[in-house]
């Protein structure tokens, strides 16, 4: 997508969700996945930063929106100061939310809002070095502490997916005895607390905007729930625009996409073409 056309979904609902936006955009929400979608996947996840091209075509599309909102499983901070959204013009409302939706950073206010994190997290980073030390799978292995949840990260690992198959039983029952959930995505599995997920964050913020369609774009197993969301809201009369920035590893969100487009740097594509096509 380097001309920067707006591409046309491949399926009669992403067609009828995109002209929706296109008619009223100030009726549209764009909702983005951060890591993966807005930024490239990195074998360290502390030096992940927002395609240099996320923020200029956000800024110029927000403006012409009902609402633009970012939607990660990182710490709401960490996804705003790794993309780089505070004090940018043309995003001056933009929200980020964190940890699936339990922070949420508002642009109009520079704030971080959040409940008290979960105890079954503290309880779980007490326990994790043992159980890393027990599978065997601790060399290589990577534990970024979110605050409410923990990520435990193999990319780095001799053999990644293989030491991913080794914790992925043994942190389930870590997970469970503490109350928590484990989310598995790409190479990394997560521990967080049940009943928060980027489905309910989404279908919250919708309701919240008022809006009439939405376009949701990400790249990983996490945003299944955020298209299923979509495909409900759907159901329910309006309309929607699922986007999968492209990944071999990934193949039932490529499945269940309107559209898919070559990672973040198509992403950026699409933001920008979108923005264009709306003056």
């Amino acid at each position: 997508m380097g001309s920067q056309q707006l591409p046309e979904p491949v399926t009669p609902a992403g067609r009828e969700g995109l002209a929706a936006l296109l008619a009223e955009p100030r009726r549209a929400v764009v909702a983005l996945d951060f890591d993966g979608t807005l930024a490239d996947i990195v074998p360290d996840p502390e030096r992940a930063r927002a395609h240099p091209g996320a923020v200029p075509a956000l800024a110029s599309l927000a403006p012409k929106l009902g609402s633009v909102a970012v939607i990660t499983g990182r710490p709401a901070g960490v996804a705003v100061r790794y993309g780089g959204f505070a004090g940018v013009p043309g995003l001056e409302s933009l929200v980020v939310l964190g940890h699936y939706g339990a922070e949420r950073w508002d642009a109009v206010t520079g704030t971080v809002s959040a409940p008290a994190p979960h105890p079954g997290v503290a309880a779980v980073q007490a326990e994790l070095p043992g159980v890393l030390d027990a599978s065997g799978a601790w060399q290589g292995t990577w534990v970024e502490d979110k605050g409410r949840a923990i990520a435990v990260h193999t990319r780095r690992a001799a053999d990644p997916q293989a030491a991913f198959d080794a914790l992925s039983g043994p942190l389930h029952t870590l997970a469970e005895r503490h109350g928590l959930i484990v989310e598995p995505g790409r190479l990394v599995l997560e521990l967080r607390p049940p009943g928060i997920d980027k489905g309910v964050a989404l279908a919250e913020y919708v309701r919240e905007a008022g809006v009439e369609s939405v376009l949701y774009a990400g790249d990983d197993l996490g945003d299944l729930a955020a298209f299923a969301a979509v495909e409900k809201l759907r159901s329910d009369g309006l309309a929607g625009v699922l986007v999968c920035s492209g990944s071999a590893e990934v193949a039932e969100l490529a499945e269940r996409a309107d559209l898919v487009v070559d990672g973040p740097s198509g992403v950026v594509d699409l933001l920008t073409a979108l923005a264009k096509r709306l003056g």
